[in-house]
């Protein structure tokens, strides 16, 4: 074993000997033919564009069952777009296959027809919220896989480039869908109309960034793969033409074809239309590929977008390579962090219960001291009427006094000096008697 370093750091190994594990890819092949093929196709066109015939030319079995346009009865009439679903077991050199088609009857017939995609949009994301919800479930060894690999769109003939209501069905369900544009009924344009007739569609596609399928080449197809892929990939959108009836040829050979009265088109005749082209691209070399950018590509878009929406947020930092002493280290520097704040948040809360503690001290001092002001002057008032009384009680009685002691001396002198006698008053006899 030799062992040589990428450029991304990592080791590749070289086996000097036959291991075994190369075999993988035939045990994948084992598996997939004991387990089947699912695969999910939806076809959107106008009516009267041959979308049942070209399904049932495809598969080459009444996979879809027409309308029978000859027995005279109107179709009835439909107030929007439905959605409807047939499946069919098709099982190919021991290969099973389940193919469920899904057809959109209604689309583009109607008057108005401004939001026509917004019902098959609603049909393909419900699709994918069905497969999310089985693969939150707890039991997951039974999931129902019926997601939309690819959609056929049938464009209308018209030479003039894509309508309106093509371009506003590409911009909403390119981003959900593997879209595949398909010029119907083909054969109603000459050879030289059919190449105007797809350049103008691409260009109107690229003008307004629509993303159909393509296939595309990586560094493990051979040289006649990346051919064909190319000349897959020149022919998009594909012209082509359908019918289950077999037509002879001059040689006296029958081949599915259309009669003319002006010639035969052959349907597998890739002189006459792509659809052996579009065949080869939808079921025999990149069936798989719809499959997986369904899977890889578009729902995994859908998931991410739905499950954000929710308020689901994914730690990348799990996924991503570290250092445990670097990760310990910052650590570290987030709790020192988290702590110094709720410290900080901490202090910020003590002062202001310090600060609300103070006011309300200083405002219970505040109201004490107008208390004892108040007493202070009710007790200075009180004081003063006190002594206003007693002024006024006390000086009627010393004038009295003195008037008495002026009279008594008046007396005396009118007298002679002498005093006067008394006469005794009548209780004082009657205490001498006794």
């Amino acid at each position: 074993m030799r062992s040589v370093q990428n450029q991304s750091g990592a080791l590749k190994k070289k086996m000097n000997g036959y291991v075994g594990f190369s075999n993988f890819p035939n045990q994948e092949h084992r598996r997939s033919i004991k387990r089947g093929f699912n695969f999910t196709l939806m076809v959107v066109g106008e009516s009267g564009l041959g979308k049942s015939t070209l399904i049932n030319t495809l598969f080459e079995s009444k996979v879809y069952p027409t309308k029978d346009s000859d027995t005279g009865e109107a179709p009835a009439a439909r107030t929007g777009v439905e959605i409807t679903s047939v499946s069919a077991d098709i099982q190919e050199n021991g290969v099973r296959l389940r193919l469920s088609v899904v057809d959109t009857p209604g689309f583009g017939d109607s008057i108005n027809n401004d939001e026509a995609w917004r019902p098959i949009l609603e049909n393909i994301e419900s699709r994918f919220d069905a497969y999310l919800a089985q693969e939150n479930r707890v039991n997951r060894s039974k999931i129902v896989d019926n997601r939309v690999n690819a959609v056929l769109y049938f464009i209308r003939p018209s030479g003039h480039g894509l309508r309106a209501i093509d371009i506003e069905f590409m911009k909403h369900l390119h981003t959900r869908v593997n879209l595949i544009p398909v010029i119907a009924r083909s054969d109603t344009l000459a050879g030289r109309e059919v190449e105007t007739f797809k350049a103008r569609i691409m260009a109107d596609i690229n003008y307004h960034g629509i993303q159909i399928f393509k296939p595309v080449s990586d560094q493990f197809d051979d040289p006649e793969t990346v051919a064909d892929n190319k000349a897959i990939a020149a022919k998009v959108p594909f012209a082509v033409v359908g019918s289950e009836q077999l037509v002879e040829r001059a040689d006296g050979t029958k081949v599915r074809g259309r009669k003319y009265p002006w010639g035969t088109i052959e349907v597998e005749n890739e002189a006459h239309n792509d659809f052996v082209s579009l065949r080869q691209m939808l079921l025999r070399t990149h069936m798989e590929e719809l499959r997986d950018a369904t899977d890889v590509g578009l729902y995994e878009a859908y998931r991410t977008q739905k499950l954000l929406a929710l308020g689901h947020v994914q730690d990348n930092a799990v996924f991503r390579e570290f250092n445990p002493r670097q990760q310990l280290e910052e650590e570290e520097r987030l709790h020192g962090a988290k702590m110094g704040k709720l410290e900080a948040e901490m202090a910020a809360v003590f002062r202001q219960k310090v600060q609300e503690k103070e006011g309300k001290l200083k405002q219970s001092e505040e109201e004490l001291h107008s208390r004892h002001q108040q007493m202070k002057a009710v007790l200075e008032k009180q004081r003063h009427e006190l002594e206003d009384k007693r002024a006024r009680i006390g000086n009627p009685l010393g004038a009295q006094q003195n008037t008495s002691m002026d009279a008594a001396a008046a007396a005396v002198m009118a007298h002679g000096g002498e005093p006067v006698q008394r006469m005794p008053s009548k209780d004082k006899k009657k205490r001498g008697f006794f």
